[in-house]
């Protein structure tokens, strides 16, 4: 059984299609069942709802499928009137109006309340965030919102970020004060913050929080180049919060329930698990603020979230496609904006988000007053210049040497041959603790090594982007709670996977690109704690050698005899825009870690203050691993 195994891991096998993702649809009588809001519940929804949602949703199945994810979803979760069948509701869709209700959705109103999205009748403005636009807050259960906090905040060596350099460059930043912690009276932080960070349990800033914090609350704009892992979610989220809080909400445009909604903060990321996270993130540190935070993200039903939206945003999070189709839509105006914050800015431009951000950065209602950060691991030149269209005399903020690698990462290489993969990879996984993610090339390759794995008694899971979203959170669920400690993944799950505690990053298959390498080991050695990258290495991945060598060097690795002959094979270094890259960097030695205005630039130690300038702290040696050749 193993050598037909391992022959059907000779992987030049095509992907397989995408799983179908027809609706199955509602059970009718949007609002029915608890009695639709208001009025026509019990008689609309109920009947419509019970009776004709099968049939309802078996036609909304194909509807969805053919005429698109609206359409679909309308005839979805329609009872049994017009389409769904002919006597189960009282309407059109089967409820005593259009949806099973006494109006358009089941209630009182257009989607099943006593005002249009379910919040009641319109509440007079107070002047804070719990009434912008009239709208009637409802509170958030904190064991809710805090419930995934335990396992996110342990094991920072906060000990090891104090050593991290820090470097910043741009005009008038003389300034700056780096914020010593979190209770710095020098920056005050809002008291619902504060409890939240509390809450939280995070007890001293990280370097980019350091920094970043004073830096976007002095209204300036930030380009900050920082490691997966260090913190860079809190860096923007606390300071627009802080200005949110003292600036109290924008005098409103609109009103509970109207189409349009106006968020005052934008948060784009180029990934749904990545959204999702920094949703997650925005309404922990905004809980009891009266802050609302909405995601939008594809692959997801669109319908909710335009209920969602109309309930009152805040803060939205999304990725750039979903938000420009619900710009299109009318369902989201910018004209409020004060905050935009562009995360893994390189890796949205890479996935060709490039024309959608341009859509809503250059969109006629953005302010152009508004005030501008962009984080990443990697800033390449052709980014860097791309940005400065849109960023107004920005600052750039360097943590560490990023844009190579990890102070904390022993980066180790073994060569194999692709038929050898398998066998080496499962000898390496035998004796391995704690939690292990495997990168792999393809979509089938990562459902091949899964069942490779596990018919051979390792506990494995796979996950990429033919998995549905319920699959993928299932499968990450896993893995976070030890059931799965082998994570399978394609680059999917290299940007945004908030994991911690994955002391062991292998990638099977190495990536066309020294920047997605340095975003998939970036998965360990997170928050200041040691972590091993192994990395398989064969004739295959030459376009990628001498950049990686490069990286090897600057980072004080030490690289294998094999590794420098294979290497030096190389003619060139890749220059065609690093295999899937759309912005080649142009001879950057440092793979995004420098600002190439070169104004000002100032350098500092994380652990001491604005002042007193440091030099380089000398790299740590190289960790012997001569018995992984």
């Amino acid at each position: 059984m193993d050598d037909k195994k391992t022959d059907r891991l000779n992987w030049n096998v095509p992907s397989q299609p995408p799983r179908s993702q027809q609706s199955r649809g509602g059970r009718g009588g949007y609002g029915g069942g608890n009695r639709s809001g208001d009025r026509g519940g019990e008689r609309g929804g109920e009947r419509g709802g019970d009776r004709g949602g099968d049939r309802g949703g078996d036609r909304g199945g194909r509807f969805s499928a053919l005429a698109g994810d609206d359409v679909g979803q309308v005839f979805a979760m329609s009872g049994r009137g017009r389409v769904g069948g002919g006597g189960g509701g009282y309407g059109r869709f089967g409820g005593s109006d259009r949806f099973g209700g006494s109006d358009r959705f089941g209630g009182g109103d257009r989607f099943g309340g006593g005002d249009r999205f379910g919040g009641g009748a319109r509440v007079k403005e107070d002047g804070t965030w719990f009434t912008r636009g009239g709208r009637r807050w409802v509170p958030e259960k904190e064991r809710e919102v805090f419930s995934s906090t335990k396992e996110k905040t342990v094991g920072i060596n906060f000990d090891s970020y104090d050593n991290i350099q820090v470097e910043i460059s741009g005009k008038e930043t003389e300034g700056i004060r780096p914020l010593g912690s979190f209770k710095d009276p020098g920056t005050p932080i809002e008291p619902k913050l504060m409890a939240n960070i509390e809450r939280v349990q995070y007890d001293k800033p990280t370097p980019v929080q350091k920094y970043a914090i004073p830096i976007l609350l002095a209204d300036r704009d930030l380009m900050a180049c920082a490691q997966t892992g260090s913190g860079k979610t809190a860096a923007f989220l606390f300071p627009i919060i802080i200005k949110m809080m003292r600036s109290g909400p924008p005098k409103s445009t609109y009103g509970h329930g109207d189409k349009q909604s106006e968020p005052v903060a934008l948060v784009l990321s180029p990934t749904r698990e990545l959204t999702c996270q920094i949703a997650t993130e925005s309404r922990k540190f905004a809980f009891d603020t009266g802050v609302r935070t909405v995601v939008v993200y594809g692959g997801a039903e669109v319908r909710q979230q335009i209920i969602e939206l109309g309930r009152g945003c805040d803060i939205c999070v999304a990725t750039p496609g979903r938000l420009n189709d619900l710009m299109e839509r009318g369902r989201v105006s910018l004209a409020s904006i004060n905050y935009l914050v562009l995360d893994e800015a390189d890796r949205m431009l890479d996935m060709g988000f490039a024309p959608q951000i341009h859509d809503i950065v250059a969109c006629r209602d953005m302010p152009v007053d508004r005030q501008t950060a962009m984080f990443s691991a990697t800033f390449p030149r052709e980014i860097q210049q791309l940005a400065a269209s849109f960023m107004r005399d920005y600052i750039y903020l360097t943590v560490g040497r990023v844009g190579s690698t990890s102070e904390f990462i022993t980066q180790k290489f073994t060569y194999a041959e692709e038929t050898e993969k398998p066998r080496r990879l499962l000898q390496m996984l035998k004796d391995a603790e704690g939690r292990v993610l495997v990168f792999v090339e393809t979509k089938r390759k990562a459902d091949l090594i899964e069942e490779y794995l596990n018919d051979h008694s390792l506990k494995a899971i796979s996950i990429h982007g033919d998995r549905t979203q319920a699959e993928r959170s299932q499968a990450l669920e896993q893995f976070k709670n030890g059931k799965k400690p082998i994570l399978v993944a394609t680059d999917v799950a290299a940007r945004g996977l908030d994991i911690h505690s994955i002391t062991w990053v292998i990638n099977l298959d190495l990536p066309h690109n020294v920047e997605d390498y340095v975003h998939r080991i970036g998965r360990t050695g997170r928050a200041g704690n040691n972590g091993l990258a192994t990395s398989f290495v064969n004739e295959s991945n030459r376009s990628i050698l001498r950049d990686l060598h490069r990286l090897l060097e600057e980072a004080h690795q030490e690289v294998p005899s094999w590794f420098l002959d294979l290497s030096k094979a190389c003619s060139a270094p890749n220059t065609k825009g690093f295999g899937s890259s759309r912005y080649p960097r142009g001879g950057n030695t440092r793979f995004g870690g420098q600002d190439y205005r070169q104004d000002n630039k100032r350098t500092y130690n994380a652990s001491r203050n604005n002042n007193q300038h440091d030099h380089p702290n000398s790299r740590p040696e190289a960790v012997d691993d001569s018995g992984w050749w």
